[in-house]
């Protein structure tokens, strides 16, 4: 009876002992925000914020300063004490001059207003959509048009560009499923869990690859297009610096939740 006793009592402890090494590492620090990733044979970077674990802010440049142009810029001219860049990227259509051509807020101030006009360009290629939400959390991604019906509040960040990838889980219906122009091309969607998706491709890729890879793998229900061409990434865990032609908007996602809601009209 001892012995049976003993041999169970041992049997819990080595139960106890698998139980133990099987439980995942709690202090464990979280993965590198951006990773690499290869969908229908096309190799993309994919890089995620999530809220209570990020803060996402739109940067021009510095306060009363031109737009920074560059994410080298905006590595060497950020301010000392700031909280840690997980990653930053393109924000956004732009000018001549690097200003936003569309709806753009920073730390709650609304430098442009919601741009409704027909044109030509990506931009133009309706429905575009904006990008937006508080610093720490709560990010979404609408149409332009659902946008201006639905959103009263200004939001601590927001920024207007085209267009839409994914529209309600469905691809923009102005875009080709394989379309014959191939450039570098990045953009952004927020998934159920309220995290923001941040893809920019290694290599030049179709619009409707691009869309895919946000509704197929991603689950993205919504997704905005930010550029082609001049699509940049900084990625200080992994040591990459994205050089090339002048930048506007800029997205900048830190490490430290910041910020809030204003309450303010858009």
């Amino acid at each position: 009876m001892l012995r049976a006793g003993l041999a169970c009592a041992g049997a819990a402890l080595l139960l106890a002992a698998c139980s133990s090494d099987a439980a995942p590492d709690r202090t464990a620090p979280p993965p590198p925000p951006c990773e690499g990733a290869t969908f229908e044979g096309t190799s993309f970077t994919h890089c995620t914020a999530v809220p209570g674990r990020h803060a996402i802010h739109a940067v021009l440049g510095p306060k009363g300063g031109a737009p920074y142009r560059s994410l080298s810029q905006l590595a060497v001219d950020r301010p000392a004490r700031s909280p840690e860049v997980a990653f930053a990227t393109n924000g956004g259509m732009f000018d001549a001059e690097g200003l936003p051509i569309g709806y753009y807020v920073e730390e709650g101030r609304k430098l442009h207003a919601l741009n409704t006009k027909e044109g030509w360009g990506n931009f133009h290629l309706l429905p575009n959509g904006v990008f937006y939400g508080d610093a720490g959390g709560s990010w979404h991604v609408r149409t332009t048009q659902d946008f201006a019906k639905s959103v009263t509040d200004r939001p601590d960040f927001g920024t207007q560009s085209g267009p839409m990838l994914v529209i309600g889980g469905k691809l923009h219906p102005g875009i080709d499923a394989n379309g014959a122009s191939l450039k570098l091309r990045n953009g952004v969607g927020v998934d159920a869990k309220g995290r923001a998706h941040f893809v920019i491709s290694d290599e030049p890729v179709s619009f409707g690859r691009l869309a895919r890879y946000f509704r197929d793998r991603l689950r993205c229900p919504n997704a905005l297009f930010l550029d082609g061409s001049v699509s940049s990434l900084w990625d200080p865990e992994h040591g990459r610096v994205d050089g090339g032609p002048p930048l506007g908007p800029l997205i900048v996602v830190e490490k430290t939740a910041m910020g809030g809601k204003t309450g303010t009209k858009p």
